[in-house]
């Protein structure tokens, strides 16, 4: 879903730029003719990332790694990047004109200027240096902050009926706090040799659930880096001290979580 969304944003972003110019194309020149600009708004041919808008939101979906503070304070929305796509297909000129958070804006802003090269665009036959901007959405995961599969405590369900979702008055947190959870995930972790050698890093998001009596259970990861980061993640859950349990109406419930375990070398 997040992937899909992101590819429509990014594929909304890029056809806005062609529609002016097939619009100008319908209309005589009434005026004495203005001097090209050095950076088009618009072009006949617009300017397109290399192998197509799905392969920049793949990239944009592998590469984007969740700003912790951000992920703590349950920021999530979108960043706007304006930026210059140079004849050569190189990009230049990169600012942030929808702000989300400053920690999200210099993600936003790593990853445009990282990203891969563009097909330039054309205009009247020559290419052209053209202005685009492009969205980098942030969307916490489901399960990271919201609803847990519970059963209500003192409901009576039907014979049949399964587990029910609810959201938890108070949810599950960490004993002591979030910061000092990842304060300890960080003094814990050990960094994989393989990972070390191979330049390996990034984010595993492991999706767990918070027990009533404040252990952790059915701990696996949902998006993996490989090279023993993902088992590295999976013993450092493990061993997680144990968290106050989520309540609804003053009782313990189960709640389902989804963090990032992060790798930086």
């Amino acid at each position: 879903m997040l992937r899909s969304a992101r590819l429509a944003l990014v594929v909304a972003a890029l056809g806005l730029a062609a529609a002016p110019a097939a619009e100008a194309q319908k209309t005589k020149l009434k005026y004495p003719k203005q001097s090209a600009p050095d950076v088009y708004d618009a072009t006949e041919k617009p300017a397109e990332p290399v192998g197509g808008a799905q392969a920049y939101a793949d990239y944009l979906g592998d590469k984007l790694n969740y700003p912790t503070a951000a992920l703590r304070a349950g920021v999530q929305g979108t960043v706007e990047i304006t930026m210059v796509v140079e004849k050569t297909g190189a990009t230049s000129n990169w600012q942030v004109t929808k702000s989300l958070s400053p920690e999200c804006d210099a993600e936003a802003l790593r990853l445009v200027k990282a990203g891969p090269r563009w097909k330039p665009a054309e205009h009247k036959g020559g290419v052209v240096r053209q202005r685009v901007t492009l969205p980098v959405t942030f969307q916490i995961p489901a399960g990271s902050e919201g609803a847990s599969a519970a059963t209500q405590p003192g409901a009576a369900p039907a014979a049949d009926a399964g587990p029910q979702t609810v959201s938890p008055d108070e949810p599950a947190r960490p004993v002591g706090g979030t910061d000092a959870w990842f304060e300890w995930v960080q003094k814990e972790q050990k960094y994989p040799a393989q990972a070390r050698q191979r330049k390996v890093e990034g984010k595993v998001l492991m999706e767990f659930f918070i027990e009533k009596d404040g252990s952790l259970s059915n701990i696996k990861p949902v998006k993996r880096l490989g090279s023993g980061l993902d088992e590295e993640a999976i013993r450092i859950v493990k061993a997680s001290p144990k968290w106050e349990p989520a309540k609804y109406k003053g009782q313990p419930i189960r709640q389902k979580m989804v963090l990032p375990i992060l790798f930086q070398l």
